[in-house]
């Protein structure tokens, strides 16, 4: 069912999003718009809620409230829709380590194959073409069992990636990541946006999650401040959840966090 009130330029919203868990209140009355074609990172404390929000925006914990994908309610939506139109990376994701790094990557493709069906030229060219992009064609024919962590967290991104869909959530995407696969993983994300995606990530890194269009600031399961990475409002209340611990320079015309 498609909403009238959405705007056309968003992708992703959530309204008066409430989350409970294990009778404590994780996230309260929550409501985010995300445009299309932008990157958003959620930063906060430890138990600040950002983990359990992206969640809820992928429709993997129970919530109350709202999430509208491209316009439409994102309860509402068929599976298979849903698995197209949205693409999502957790921590920690459990892997079947017999499957070969290839295998993993096509599994991104399921949401846009018919039920049994042999995979087709055009799944192959975006296993391809996620691959290169992380960097792991080369590991096409290794079990996941046999990489390292770094290895199986950029196939774990290629098979995001091939799903090519319009929304893509990322929880800690540079878990085991090395500093120059943080640095393409940075310019991956870059790319993406600038080619009409949204992505969302939750980061803890501050100086990368700085990097983004658009920040979140959260604290004790609220939304404390939300803009353009850029705005100085905005940089005050990451700062201030933190208790000012942190500071941020520039550097190179390049924003980073320091500890304090």
């Amino acid at each position: 069912m498609t909403s009238h009130n959405t705007p056309p330029g968003l992708a992703l919203q959530a309204k008066n999003i409430s989350i409970c868990l294990a009778g404590k209140m994780v996230v309260s009355n929550v409501s985010l718009s995300f445009s299309r074609g932008a990157w958003i990172s959620v930063v906060g404390p430890n138990g600040a809620g950002k983990t359990t929000l992206l969640k809820a925006l992928a429709g993997l914990v129970p919530y109350e409230g709202t999430v509208e994908l491209m316009g439409q309610s994102l309860a509402k939506l068929p599976q298979r829709k849903r698995a197209q139109q949205l693409a999502w990376l957790g921590q920690n994701e459990s892997l079947v380590d017999d499957l070969t790094a290839f295998d993993v990557v096509m599994l991104g493709r399921l949401p846009h194959q018919s039920w049994l069906a042999t995979p087709q030229a055009i799944d192959h060219v975006a296993v391809k073409n996620a691959m290169d992009a992380t960097q792991v064609w080369s590991l096409r024919a290794r079990s996941m069992r046999a990489l390292s962590g770094g290895e199986k967290q950029r196939v774990l991104l290629a098979r995001v990636l091939a799903v090519q869909a319009n929304v893509v959530l990322m929880d800690e995407p540079l878990t085991h990541l090395d500093p120059h696969h943080q640095a393409d993983w940075l310019q991956l994300v870059q790319t993406m946006a600038a080619q009409g995606t949204t992505v969302v990530t939750v980061l803890h890194d501050i100086t990368m999650a700085l990097q983004a269009d658009a920040l979140v600031v959260m604290d004790k399961g609220q939304v404390v401040r939300s803009g353009a990475s850029s705005d100085a409002s905005v940089r005050q209340a990451l700062i201030e959840v933190f208790h000012n611990r942190i500071a941020i320079y520039s550097l190179d015309g390049r924003s980073v966090a320091v500890p304090v």
